[in-house]
């Protein structure tokens, strides 16, 4: 059974940082596209960064050169460190595992199994 396990997060002042980690269970970690995803009540959740299994990385213009993801194999984790952050970054951030789908998937119809979902905030 795939379970993806979030843990990171909280409350920052504009212009902090966080790192959030979501970790892969049930699968093997190295052959998928991991992403991650954020939602607020004003939105649908959109898309924030994604690594493929051969580690490129892609990035939503908005997080373009203040976020960056990243992989560990050996944890079956992937990261998502977040500087430079604006209030505007407020949502709840998802990690998610993309099976089938080669490449580096931006659309959450691609994913198939998802975190738990956790709170960023950022305060200006």
């Amino acid at each position: 059974q795939v379970q993806l396990v979030q843990s990171g997060g909280g409350l920052v002042q504009a212009e902090g940082s966080l790192r959030l980690s979501c970790t892969l269970s049930g699968r093997t970690f190295d052959y998928y596209a991991m992403g991650w995803f954020r939602q607020t009540p004003e939105k649908d959740r959109e898309f924030v960064a994604v690594s493929s299994s051969g580690g490129d990385a892609v990035y939503a213009d908005s997080v373009k050169g203040r976020f960056t993801i990243s992989r560990n194999s050996a944890k079956n984790t992937v990261y998502l460190q977040m500087n430079t952050l604006k209030p505007e970054d407020t949502a709840v951030y998802y990690c998610a595992v993309s099976v089938g789908v080669t490449g580096t998937p931006q659309y959450p119809g691609e994913y198939n199994s998802w975190g738990q979902g956790t709170q960023v905030t950022v305060s200006s």
